[in-house]
């Protein structure tokens, strides 16, 4: 994580062991241990949500994305239903220009 090499490790406490005192040197490193692996955790913990928080951004999109699709398609459905119901309308209303011979008046006609 650092690039600490065994010499500079051998350095760090020396120098811990001459500062701090052989008392409390063993105490202290589990303290710095224990705060280290917080700090870790800590980092983990948010990397893990940002990735997260990515992967749910990337699925929203997609969602979006799907539904602008459903929608386009569905506006062409129902373009597609409009024309067929215009035309099925037009096919059923009849269109002769001479109006049929009522009974009526053909009854008229003979004596």
């Amino acid at each position: 994580m650092f690039d600490i090499g065994f010499a500079e490790l051998i350095f760090i406490g020396v120098v811990g062991l001459l500062v701090i005192g052989p008392e409390r040197l063993p105490g202290t490193i589990r303290t710095a241990a224990v705060w280290l692996s917080r700090i870790k955790r800590g980092f983990n913990d948010v990397k893990q949500e940002v990735q997260q928080e990515l992967h749910n951004d990337a699925v929203m999109q997609e969602l979006r994305k799907t539904g602008e699709q459903l929608k386009d398609e569905a506006g062409a459905l129902k373009k597609e239903i409009s024309d067929s119901t215009k035309t099925l309308s037009d096919a059923a209303t009849p269109h002769d220009s001479a109006p049929a011979p009522s009974t009526s008046t053909a009854q008229k006609s003979t004596p």
